[in-house]
């Protein structure tokens, strides 16, 4: 007998070339089978998901599930598991003074999984600035924290915006870099200063420093230190670092993300990797909302579902270094599975400048499956569930 049985959606696994109606048989936490037509007398329990999208768990790659500490962390399940997401990755809300809370109260407590990145600052986003002064870094007791905690702990996060920039200049990103080679993990670069107080040429500084596995996250973001020059061009180091293995993120956020700026990137022939929210309290009440949003948000610039999942799945499963469990419906991979609906509708979508698209499809979460239990998505973060405006 199998214990879960999710039955008769389309199932979309970018990662085996699936895109079609199957089922998905679960046994002790793993994929054990996917075919058309298992019987359901072969299951413990059956899902029958008819009509809607299957998908490999989604993987937000960038939010900050630090809940209780500076008033913008998120309950890691209001924004997980009842959102369709099962896993999340903290992209720097702790730094080596702080990330002890995260594997005594946060972790434990969450049945979404997460994966940390350590802020270079000590403090992580705790303080407001995060760094401001050198003192702000420590910068052995960074590597010491990391290195120790590789179990949860994946990679180190800085952030290129003022007053760090000003203060420290380029020392500050290469600090980071320097503490994740030697802890052994990934570096991952915010750009964009929302300050707009620094020189905006910073990325071509930035982007040749970043090696193969590392990630650049609010690709799209329209603040100085973006990959679009002042002319409206594509910096040439964007896609040397794209050629050479840098993962590019989007991560939505609260002020780092326009359709314009994505366009030109796009037209230019660069192409991100992975979606992801940069999910906080006030932006999942302001602009974030969801990762269903924000994938509906790229149907609107003309992705295809295939290339939106795979951006949510695969791609970030890889990006994290968790690809060998995650991000695929592979037998014997973790049972992780998101069903989402299609809703047809006229949406209406913005990006952070007040910009919108309008697409006819909007996707929202029904249930996710995490190591194999079950959970039911919640009502979701707007007065009306979990659907865009409409137009």
């Amino acid at each position: 007998m199998y214990d879960l049985i999710v039955k008769g959606g389309t199932v979309i696994d970018p990662s085996q070339g699936l895109n079609g109606v199957n089922d998905v048989a679960v046994e002790d936490g793993k994929i054990v089978r996917v075919a058309p037509d298992i019987p359901p007398e072969e299951a413990t329990r059956v899902l029958d998901v008819a009509g809607n999208l299957v998908v490999p768990g989604l993987i937000d790659v960038h939010t900050h599930v630090y809940d209780g500490v500076n008033g913008n962390g998120v309950e890691a399940d209001i924004g997980g598991v009842r959102a369709g997401v099962t896993t999340m990755v903290d992209a720097g809300s702790s730094g080596c003074d702080t990330f002890g809370g995260f594997p005594r109260h946060i972790i434990p407590n969450s049945a979404t999984e997460i994966i940390c990145f350590l802020h270079i600052c000590r403090t992580g986003l705790a303080t407001t600035p995060d760094i401001f002064s050198p003192a702000s870094i420590d910068l052995d007791k960074t590597i010491q924290v990391a290195s120790e905690n590789g179990q949860f702990i994946s990679g180190i996060k800085a952030r290129m915006v003022s007053p760090a920039l000003e203060i420290m200049g380029m020392e500050m990103p290469r600090a980071a870099k320097r503490a994740a080679r030697e802890a052994g993990v990934k570096l991952m670069v915010h750009i964009g200063d929302t300050e707009h107080r620094y020189d905006p040429n910073v990325i071509r500084e930035l982007l040749p420093i970043m090696e193969e596995g590392d990630i650049v996250t609010h690709l799209f973001t329209a603040n100085p230190g973006g990959v679009i020059d002042a002319n409206g061009n594509l910096v040439p180091e964007a896609q040397e670092a794209r050629d050479r293995g840098v993962w590019l993120d989007t991560a939505h956020g609260r002020s780092n993300f326009s359709f314009d700026v994505g366009q030109r990137i796009l037209d230019q022939g660069l192409m991100p990797h992975c979606i992801s929210t940069d999910l906080t309290l006030p932006g999942r009440q302001r602009t974030v909302h969801s990762m269903t949003e924000m994938m509906t948000r790229f149907l609107a610039m003309g992705f295809t579902m295939e290339q939106v999942v795979t951006m949510s799945t695969m791609n970030p499963a890889q990006a994290v270094g968790v690809d060998d469990r995650l991000g695929s419906f592979q037998v014997g991979k973790q049972a992780d599975v998101s069903v989402l609906r299609e809703e047809e509708g006229d949406w209406l979508l913005y990006d952070v400048l007040g910009n919108s698209r309008t697409h006819d499809k909007a996707l929202a979460p029904v249930v996710t499956v995490k190591r194999g239990e079950v959970y039911e998505a919640g009502w979701g973060p707007r007065p009306w569930g979990w659907e865009p405006d409409r137009a």
